[in-house]
């Protein structure tokens, strides 16, 4: 079978205007779907829904983003979301982070600053110092998820000669 090809993530916040507001501001990403609610009922996204989140989650709101290049972000609020951060526990199972690129990541993380998120590095990072241009950084959003910056493409950062001497 050929690969396949990413589609969105799906990510919960406990204020979904401020992150529409993040997301679309401090990214540039398109909002496809403002900030709608979503109800517990026999349509058939309540019936979607009881699938995949079992009796009892009455309702939530959710927005739709994407990329420029297609690729979308799914943001949750459910009534009960906690505003604590997630916890930064990189060695457990699941996702801890999601990449987006970015050629000038010092305006980015500065727009990232102001609309509430952070850097989370103390400095962007070259991945070959003195040989290729490809820098990367993690950053955070003002909820706490992990977002890393990548100056160039998957594909040129880890492709020929990667990792090695």
């Amino acid at each position: 079978m050929p690969a396949v090809s990413f589609s969105h993530i799906g990510i919960t916040v406990p204020d979904l205007d401020r992150a529409v507001k993040f997301y679309t501001e401090a990214f540039d990403l398109y909002l496809l779907m403002p900030p709608s609610e979503v109800m517990q009922d026999d349509s058939a996204i309540g019936e979607m829904c009881d699938d995949v989140f079992g009796p009892g989650w009455e309702k939530f709101r959710i927005a739709h983003v994407s990329t420029a290049d297609g690729i979308g972000i799914e943001l949750f609020e459910f009534p009960k979301t906690d505003d604590t951060p997630p916890p930064f526990e990189y060695w457990k199972p699941g996702i801890f982070h999601f990449c987006l690129q970015d050629s000038d990541m010092e305006a980015r993380i500065k727009r990232i600053e102001e609309l509430g998120g952070k850097q989370r590095m103390q400095r962007v990072r070259y991945y070959y110092p003195d040989e290729k241009p490809y820098r990367m950084v993690y950053c955070e959003d003002p909820f706490g998820n992990i977002i890393e910056l990548y100056s160039h493409s998957y594909e040129l950062t880890y492709s020929s000669g990667a990792y090695t001497g």
